[in-house]
Formats: structure tokens, sequence, C-alpha cells
């Protein structure tokens, strides 16, 4: 009798083991391990639940927008159309990646995660007051993926379909391989109302659409503002999910064309609050009267998110780009060290990873797991992978590159591009080694060039050439350009994006944000282990073994990164005592009417 309860207790503990992963009318999910908040959390814990309402904040965005409809190819969008829709789950910001019910009552998921239900709330409601149904939920699915912008085709794509449970139940089934992100993937979907969106969601948008969010777009004047009211009525807004955020009545963006006159406007008052992501204005620029009298802070905000990838993307669909041994050599011509103490003040670190401040970035060598996956394809891959750590050249700051240059043009020779009348030219066919390296910003023109120079003096022609907005955006849905500079931001929890960025049936459809047209199956293979990760260790494995290949496929001339939000504002704003890892935190702010009473400044 002793021995059947002792194998009965062992079983009961083995079934509770393998349970783990199995929810049923749970508040939240988490993509490995357990929520942090319990079912009767009353709200976030980087929140103030006594932040007073009202005010306004006044941003700013660079550039034009000609539609309000964020859900296709077609038209610029408007910054901050998210904050009108609301999704089923949304995620909190001091967990790796955790997904809290919103639109959605309760989760239910086995055990492998084939499928996820959803139990809708009977208060959830569009702007309109009509109900969320269940219907709108399918028909927002299916139309992402039929009609909407490429990327949700691939998000969404390994979601078979949405069926109807009961009047406030709708169950999402999965194919393919086992995949723990997608019901947290799902549950990120922005819900739209099939009755407003049912004959206008392949148009270009210019009214104020009807959302489920806590905004709505009140007034714009396209390519120039648009402001946005909080919804006095919003149905979500005592959820604890909700709570101590979306404090503001008006959120105001103004748009401008050039950055340089965007820093003049802030100095001016035009608008409250900017975040730099140049590092030469956050050492010179902010030296102005309201920051030393105190009515405009500066501050350096630490943050643990994980900073991904910014570089020269290169365009291996084009004939010139195709060998690895020519993408390996552009990379010694960039001189990071220079540019970094001339320009960037030494603000920054250079990438080495394309996930770069996570413990999901490679380092050393491969370790044994890694290799687990990597052999396979041993005869495909580099020899460098399985042999030497990645490491970016690196100069002495001088300026002289003459040294990593002469290993370029021997990397060069190598793979047949010799030198003739100081040009560069193909061994066999005669064509020169030339290219264009397009930019969005003129304020990229200052790395682009001398990196351009510096190509010069190995015979290579690289041009640099400026665009408009609408046209980059255009060219970079199209794949028209031969170089540009590309940010891909990465997350503590990889997994369906990833396709988007590298899968090869990406790297073949407009829109997709694969700018370096990477057709590679070991790539492809290791997305999808990614994405079948049953834990953090295996998700970590995949993930480094993944950013091996990529970084020694040499798809990306990798540039730099900074492990802080450097922010300025006028001060007039009151924000929680305890910042979020993973987010600035920006909609738990509040207009203290105080503190703007203090300011010394006066703003026309």
């Amino acid at each position: 009798m002793k021995k059947f309860l002792s194998l009965l207790l062992f079983f009961l503990i083995l079934s509770n083991a393998f349970a783990v992963e199995k929810l049923d009318n749970a508040h939240a999910i988490s993509m490995h391990g357990s929520p942090k908040y319990d079912k009767d959390f009353k709200n976030f814990d980087y929140v103030n639940t006594n932040a007073p309402k009202g005010g306004s904040i006044k941003l700013h965005a660079i550039g034009s927008f000609d539609t309000l409809n964020n859900f296709i190819l077609k038209g610029s969008p408007a910054a901050n159309l998210s904050q009108v829709h609301d999704s089923l789950l949304v995620q909190s910001f001091d967990e790796p990646f955790t997904m809290y019910g919103l639109i959605a009552e309760t989760i239910t998921v086995p055990e492998d995660r084939s499928w996820v239900i959803f139990k809708i709330r009977k208060q959830a409601k569009f702007h309109d007051g009509s109900q969320i149904k269940v219907e709108d939920i399918i028909w927002t699915l299916n139309t992402l993926k039929e009609k909407g912008h490429p990327f949700f085709k691939f998000y969404y794509g390994s979601v078979k379909e949405a069926k109807k449970i009961s009047e406030n139940e709708v169950k999402f089934i999965f194919q393919g391989e086992t995949n723990l992100e997608l019901p947290l993937i799902i549950g990120q979907m922005k819900i739209l109302s099939k009755n407003y969106w049912e004959n206008k969601f392949e148009n270009v948008l210019l009214e104020s659409p009807i959302g489920s969010g806590p905004y709505r777009v009140k007034s714009f004047k396209a390519g120039r503002t648009i402001e946005f009211e909080r919804v006095d009525n919003y149905w979500a807004k005592d959820l604890p999910v909700n709570k101590g955020k979306f404090n503001f009545n008006k959120l105001i963006i103004e748009y401008f064309r050039d950055a340089t006159v965007a820093l003049e406007a802030f100095k001016s008052g035009d608008y409250d609050f900017r975040q730099e992501n140049q590092a030469k204005r956050w050492a010179n620029a902010y030296n102005f009267s309201a920051i030393e009298n105190g009515d405009v802070k500066k501050k350096s905000v630490k943050h643990e998110i994980p900073t991904g990838m910014q570089g020269f993307f290169i365009n291996t669909r084009k004939e010139v780009f195709k060998d690895r041994i020519v993408r390996k050599a552009l990379n010694f011509a960039f001189d990071f060290e220079w540019t970094n103490k001339i320009l960037f003040f030494d603000q920054y670190k250079r990438t080495n990873s394309f996930f770069s401040n996570s413990d999901l970035a490679s380092k050393s060598l491969p370790t044994k797991k890694e290799l687990e996956l990597l052999n396979a394809f041993k005869n495909k891959l580099p020899n460098e992978i399985f042999n030497n750590e990645y490491l970016n050249p690196v100069n002495d700051g001088s300026g002289n590159v003459r040294k990593n240059l002469r290993i370029a043009d021997e990397l060069l020779y190598e793979a047949g591009w010799i030198v003739k009348n100081g040009k560069r030219i193909n061994k066999e066919t005669g064509v020169p080694l030339k290219f264009t390296i397009l930019l969005v910003s003129p304020e990229f023109e200052r790395i682009a060039l001398p990196y351009a120079r510096n190509l010069k003096k190995i015979g290579i022609e690289a041009k640099v050439r400026t665009v408009d907005s609408a046209q980059y955006e255009r060219r970079l849905e199209n794949f028209s350009f031969d170089m540009t500079v590309v940010s891909l931001g990465q997350s503590l929890s990889p997994g369906n994006e990833q396709r988007d960025f590298w899968h090869s049936n990406s790297a073949k459809i407009n829109g997709s944000r694969n700018y370096a047209g990477v057709s590679n199956l070991t790539v492809d293979f290791l997305i999808e282990k990614i994405i079948a990760a049953k834990d953090r260790e295996s998700l970590k494995n995949a993930t480094k073994a993944l950013d091996r290949v990529l970084l020694n496929e040499y798809y990306v001339i990798p540039h730099w990164h900074i492990q802080n939000f450097r922010i300025s504002y006028w001060d007039k704003f009151g924000k929680p005592k305890i910042n979020p890892k993973y987010d600035l935190g920006l909609d738990t702010w509040w207009y203290d009417i105080n503190k703007a009473k203090l300011l010394k400044t006066v703003i026309n």
C-alpha cells in the first residue's frame, strides 16, 4: 500500500510539473515562468494611482503623415495611433514578457499552447458605445492577414483560424510547430470595429477612426499636427492594468521636417518633451537659458531594454552584395572609434550583437547547446562561427584606418575584385564595385560621408543620397536601395517578428522588414527554434545561435548603442517614483499644475 501511495504521489507531482504551462481562466500569461502580479492585483508597481487627470502634453515627430489608418501599407500614418485602439491583452513593463487581460477578461490555454480561448469583458466597448463582440475580433484577424500590412501576414502566420465559442468567447487555433509565444502575440492584436472599418480598411483615412482605447483623435492637419483627447467614459479606465495611466486630457503632436528646427521649437516651448537620439546635440545643444534656470530638465534614464541593431543594412538582393566576403570587407572601412570620439563624444558602445544589452547576445565561442543547433549546417556556415568570437574591426580613433583598409583590400582581391586605374572592378566581368547609401535624414550624412571616403581609398565608389521621408519609406517597402541605415529593435522574448526580419519568405514580400534580403536556410531553421522554445534556456541558445549566423554573414555593418534614455522636458510634469525596467513609462506621467505655475521662462 505504501508503495502504491508513493507511486501515486510521484505521478501527481509529475502531472503538476507538466501542467505549469496550462492556464484555465487565468488573468495573465507569461512567455516563460509565472506572472509577477496575481489575479487580485490592484495596479502595476511603476504607476502612481493618485496621479491627477488633466492638462496636456505636447510631443513632436519628424517627417509627415497623410493617413490615420496604421494597419495597411498605403500612406504614412500619424504617430501615437496605438492609443486609439485597445488589444486583448496588455504588457507589463517590469517583466520580460507577460501579458495581462484588457479586452480579454480571462485566458485559457492547454499545456502545449496549441490554442487559446479569450473570454471577452462584457463592458468592453468601442468609442461609439457599441460592444466589442467576438465577431469583431475574428474579423480583425482575418482582415489584417488578408488585407493588412505585410507584417501581419508573418506575425499571425501560424494562426490557423479563429472560432466563436460563445457570445463572449473566442478561440484561436494555431498550426505548425509548438510556439509558446502565439497566445501572447494574438493578445497584442489591436481590435477593430467591423461595423466601422469593413468598408474603409484598405483606404487612406483622413477622419477620426472609431477605436476602443484611452484616446481618440480630436483634430488634425495632415502632415502638420494631430491632437488626441482622453476618452472620459473610456470603458477600461478602472481596470488594474490602467490605473495611474493615461493621465493627460490632451496629447498633441507637432510635426517638423527638420530635426534642427524641431530642437529650436522645443527651446521656445512649442512642445514639452523630447527624447534625444543624437549624441552631438545631447552634448552641445542643451545649454539654453531654460536649462540653466531649471525650467527644462535634462536627464539620462537607465533602462534594461535590449538595444537591438542599428547599422548600414546591405541589400543582398543586389548582385554586387551577394558575396559574403565582399560584405565582410565593407565592415573594415567603417571607423567607429573616430566617429564615436569626434562626433559622439564617446557616448556610445559599438554593437557586437543583434540582441545587444541582453542575455540573448552571443559571446565567446558557441556553447555545447548552441553547437547542437549549428552543427547540422556546419558545411554551409562560415568557419568563423565555430572557431572565432565575432568582433568588429577596431581602430585607434585617430582617423587613420590604413591597417583595416589593407585587410579589406585583401578580402576584396580574394573575392575577385581587383583595382584598375584606381577603381575596384570585378576581375571576370569588369563591373565596377559601386553603390549608393540611401538616407532619410541629413544628420546621418556626417556618418555616411566619412565612410564613403574610406571606401574610395580602396577603389569603391559609394554615393550618399538623402531623400524625403515619403520617398524613403516607399523605397524601403520596395527594397529599392543598395545600402541604408536601419534600426531594428529587439525584445527579451524574440519570436514571430524574427520571420519578418530575416526569414527567406519575407525577403520576397514588399513591405517586410527583411531589408537585408536574408534568404538562408540556417536562419530559417533557427527562427523556428526560437519560436518553438519551451523554456528560457532553449530560447537563449537558439537566439544566440541565430545571432552568430547573422553577424558572420555580414548582412549589416553594425553601428552603436546606448543603454539610457536621454530625455529633456519642461518641468511641469509629475512622474512615479519607480521607473519601469523595459519602457520609459511616459503614459504614467501627469500634468502638475503647481510646477507649471513656477516656470520662470515666458513661453509664447
